[in-house]
């Protein structure tokens, strides 16, 4: 059974006459003629009464109507949904976003896409890096934006958006207040106090070890809010983005000798297709980063 057929069908059902459905439906009456026939075949019975000056429908005409009613107002509603995703008048977007990323960085990208896009839904999940490369991996969110001091797997292509100096943060009245950066070597005797979740934990605990820090001690969180605010309290020194929550409580100052920085990035999976809704999100955000990345090197 094709759709064309119960186009014609439901149209005959409209005029009951073959001349005028066939007129209707934009093809010659021999055209309709066949096709209600091989619908008729299909079903095993007549669904028209054919008389010289008469046509109507016979029993099984009349039950199966309401059916073939039902399949093309489902029919017209798919294609209608289809039209309005892909002519992104509608769709939905899956965006994870690590959980580290301030929301002043981006929230000017989101918000231009999504007056441009109104009609798009977009649902931002937060998650640190290593669990958003697995999202994206197996499907489950459309893009990805973290940042990782590893390179990106091969099935992973990544687009740089901005960058963003690491900071050393304590609290108020700590001798690191008195000081407009910081060394390496200022860190010994300190407490460190550790976003374990962090994807730059390993790097920096080499960076302290190749360093000869000596530390008065560590404490460890998986929760940044508990990190940021034993460092405001002063009990001890935490490594954290620029734009990072919980700054505005304490005292933040530049690493130097070495400096740290990270890059985030969007990450999409290489080879997948990508949705209309998709399409234009990359393209908002490459044009964003475009310009931040310009923005840092000026």
């Amino acid at each position: 059974m094709e759709f064309y057929q119960v186009r014609y069908f439901l149209s005959l059902c409209d005029t009951l006459n073959f001349t005028r459905a066939a007129e209707h439906c934009n093809v010659s009456q021999p055209s309709l003629t066949r096709a209600v026939k091989l619908l008729e075949d299909e079903l095993g019975g007549p669904l028209f009464h054919r008389e010289r000056n008469h046509t109507h429908l016979t029993e099984l005409g009349k039950l199966m109507r309401p059916y073939f009613e039902q399949v093309q107002t489902q029919t017209l509603e798919a294609k209608e949904h289809a039209r309005r995703m892909l002519t992104l008048a509608n769709g939905s977007l899956r965006i994870g976003v690590m959980n580290s990323i301030a929301t002043t960085r981006m929230i000017g990208m989101f918000a231009n896409f999504q007056k441009d896009h109104p009609g798009i839904e977009v649902d931002i999940r937060s998650a640190c890096a290593v669990d958003l490369c697995d999202s994206l991996a197996a499907g489950d969110v459309d893009t990805a934006i973290y940042a990782s001091p590893e390179e990106e797997p091969e099935e992973f292509c990544a687009t740089p958006l901005f960058s963003e100096r690491i900071l050393v943060g304590v609290g108020r009245g700590h001798r690191f207040e008195r000081l407009n950066a910081i060394r390496l070597e200022d860190l010994s005797g300190e407490r460190y106090l550790v976003r374990e979740r962090c994807e730059y934990v390993p790097y920096i605990n080499k960076l302290l070890e190749d360093g000869g820090v000596e530390l008065e001690g560590r404490c460890k969180s998986d929760r940044d809010d508990w990190i940021t605010a034993m460092a405001a309290s002063g009990l001890g020194f935490c490594f954290l983005p620029e734009d990072a929550v919980g700054q505005e409580t304490m005292v933040v100052r530049p690493l130097i000798e070495p400096e740290l920085s990270r890059t985030t990035q969007l990450i999409t999976a290489r080879g997948r297709p990508h949705s209309a809704a998709l399409g234009a999100f990359l393209g908002a955000a490459k044009k964003f980063g475009k310009k931040r990345m310009i923005a840092v090197a000026a």
